[in-house]
């Protein structure tokens, strides 16, 4: 039996309440490991931890995924922060971008999910639009619309047409970080994709695969990692 590959994925640290307790929480939403799962991969969550541990972690997985989650602080794109931004996850922001800056340099395959793409495209210098319209409809609520692929990209060899995606954000890639290609755009303009051409794999996509049926994004990232 081929053994299937480990894949991390990064984690909220939040409060969070089961049965009598009330604590702080390495929480991950269900389809994360689930996604992972279903594409052939075993999934290891990866809370927030020293920064200086990131290489060490990384070196003992097949591929990383940093997930979504709360706003990346402005200040790290060098950005006063504007009155809808989120407050900051520093503890978080720190980890995975170590957590990147680890995956990038050891040619570990990286997958980043919607804050997950927005942290990978500011670990690369690029900038983030910091409030956008139409991409969270209601509170709460994932919506769906259509997600264009750029020909010649990885992301259109994995999923060659238009297709309809679960979305849930209200920031977006504004200057795209260095060697990074966008590979999908949504019918409004906004990047949905990027990716670093090259030897290794390295994908962001803006939407949340993990509230979706289809595999297809998270099945390459498992066959890179085999």
């Amino acid at each position: 039996m081929v053994a299937r590959p480990l894949i991390g994925v990064s984690t909220y640290l939040t409060d969070a309440r089961w049965g009598v307790w009330d604590l702080e929480a390495a929480l991950l939403p269900a389809g994360y490991p689930r996604l992972v799962q279903s594409a052939g991969g075993l999934a290891a969550m990866l809370p927030p931890d020293d920064p200086d541990r990131a290489a060490s972690v990384v070196d003992r997985l097949d591929a990383v995924v940093v997930a979504g989650g709360p706003d990346v602080e402005p200040v790290r794109y060098g950005a006063a922060p504007d009155p809808r931004t989120g407050p900051p996850a520093r503890a978080r922001d720190t980890w995975e971008l170590a957590l990147i800056d680890a995956a990038l340099a050891s040619g570990t395959p990286l997958l980043g999910i919607c804050r997950g793409m927005q942290l990978l495209n500011v670990a690369l210098g690029g900038t983030l639009v910091q409030h956008m319209e139409g991409h969270a409809v209601q509170e709460g609520v994932f919506g769906r619309h259509p997600v264009k692929p750029v020909p010649g990209t990885l992301y259109a060899s994995i999923v060659p047409d238009e297709d309809q995606v679960p979305t849930y954000h209200h920031q977006a890639v504004d200057r795209v970080g260095r060697g990074l290609v966008v590979s999908a755009h949504a019918s409004d303009g906004t990047v949905e994709a990027v990716e670093l051409p090259g030897p290794s794999w390295v994908l962001g996509v803006q939407w949340h695969p993990e509230m979706g049926e289809d595999l297809r994004v998270m099945q390459a990232l498992v066959q890179a990692a085999s």
